[in-house]
């Protein structure tokens, strides 16, 4: 608790949990695939735009709260599905669906979750799933049951993880799934007593050897088996098998991993409630798009159907307004809150939520707003390149 002090911002989690965790389980989560440009770009795209603010409109009243698929939030922002959670801090998704419930923000579960699915509803009835699903008719109806019985409200498929990307750093830093223990893992754990006996010797001892519980309706492999190789990678899947779950699943369903209008339009005319624009963090396709770069065109193309929402590299809340301003339905934020489980397990990841909050609030009110549909593109102006005239 006493190294919550030491956070002011979302970074701060980042570089309290480096000295925490593991280089292998550190770089695990912090890099991305590749050269790690999209990783960059992700970041690098938020400075390219600045705010025309607005004054003298009275913003004492201002309010945050926002509505998506029936419900109303505390904040637009919630916590993006990440895979690996509990690795990072002991029940990693348990702590963030519970202090997700506390502050009333969305929270997504990842489905290479180690912790039962039913579990994590239980500790958060308003939990959306996020299914890595297998190409098949008996799969898609064994998931779409399992989660209908948990009473998870929103389906989401993530379909952006076709094949496994390179991930080079993580081999360079110890780290494979499956995991394999070697001389170099073992020095690297041994370095960190704090996450050897907190974390790894607590699950082994309170959960047993960890599998990835939640990738199949009955289950799935151990996190040391062969099988978990290329976890969630399904290389037929296709629009048909989320039209099957459109047809099985009568809640509202998104589908996470679009960057194209093309994408958009199939979405919408298969009857999808949402979409999620992300390149994953960083950590499939290098040099794909950011999210921010085609969001404008992705609103565009949902003609107000379905609801736009995005993820990958959302830090700050100007980050969070820009976004809001180019027309998106609301923002996932990932990275930031496994971090701040790693540092301070559940009071962490709620310090967390309520850093970003205060810096929503604090820039509302320095741009003028009263709420979240004040925002319009006009409010934004776009960064001249350096070094390229008339760019």
């Amino acid at each position: 608790m006493s190294a919550l002090k030491h956070a002011l911002d979302l970074d701060d989690f980042d570089r309290l949990a480096k000295a925490r965790l593991p280089r292998a389980i550190y770089g695990y989560v912090a890099h991305g695939s590749e050269t790690e440009t999209t990783l960059r770009t992700n970041r690098a795209e938020f400075d390219a735009w600045r705010f025309e603010t607005r004054i003298l409109v009275g913003v004492a009243a201002r309010s945050q709260e926002i509505e998506l698929f029936g419900r109303r939030y505390a904040a637009p922002f919630g916590i993006a599905p990440m895979g690996g959670s509990g690795l990072v801090a002991y029940v990693g998704s348990a702590l963030m669906a519970r202090a997700a419930a506390e502050k009333r923000i969305p929270f997504i579960l990842s489905a290479t979750s180690i912790i039962p699915l039913e579990d994590v509803a239980a500790a958060n009835p308003d939990m959306w799933f996020a299914a890595y699903q297998s190409p098949n008719r008996e799969a898609i109806e064994g998931m779409v049951e399992r989660v209908r019985k948990a009473r998870v409200p929103v389906l989401v498929l993530s379909a952006d993880v076709p094949v496994g990307s390179n991930r080079e750093n993580d081999a360079r830093q110890g780290f494979s799934l499956p995991i394999r223990p070697s001389l170099g893992l073992s020095l690297d754990v041994g370095l960190h007593p704090r996450w050897m006996f907190g974390v790894l010797a607590r699950t082994l001892l309170k959960r047993g050897i960890p599998h990835v519980v939640n990738l199949e309706p009955s289950g799935g492999p151990s996190l040391f088996s062969h099988e978990v190789e290329g976890i969630g990678a399904h290389e037929r899947l296709s629009w048909d098998h989320l039209a099957l779950m459109r047809k099985l699943w009568d809640g509202p369903l998104v589908v996470k991993g679009v960057l194209s209008p093309a994408d958009v339009a199939k979405a919408r005319d298969l009857g999808l409630d949402g979409v999620i624009a992300s390149n994953h963090g960083g950590r499939q396709l290098d040099y794909a798009v950011s999210p921010l770069q085609v969001l404008p065109d992705l609103v565009k193309e949902a003609h107000g159907d379905i609801k736009v929402m995005v993820d990958s590299g959302f830090r700050r809340g100007t980050d969070i307004l820009k976004a809001y301003a180019m027309g998106a339905d609301f923002v996932f934020v990932g990275r930031p809150f496994l971090f701040a489980a790693a540092v301070a397990g559940e009071a962490g990841v709620a310090h967390a939520i309520d850093l970003l909050s205060k810096e929503v609030s604090i820039d509302m009110a320095l741009l003028g707003l009263r709420s979240l549909a004040e925002l319009e593109p006009g409010m934004l102006r776009p960064v001249a390149t350096a070094g390229v005239p008339g760019q």
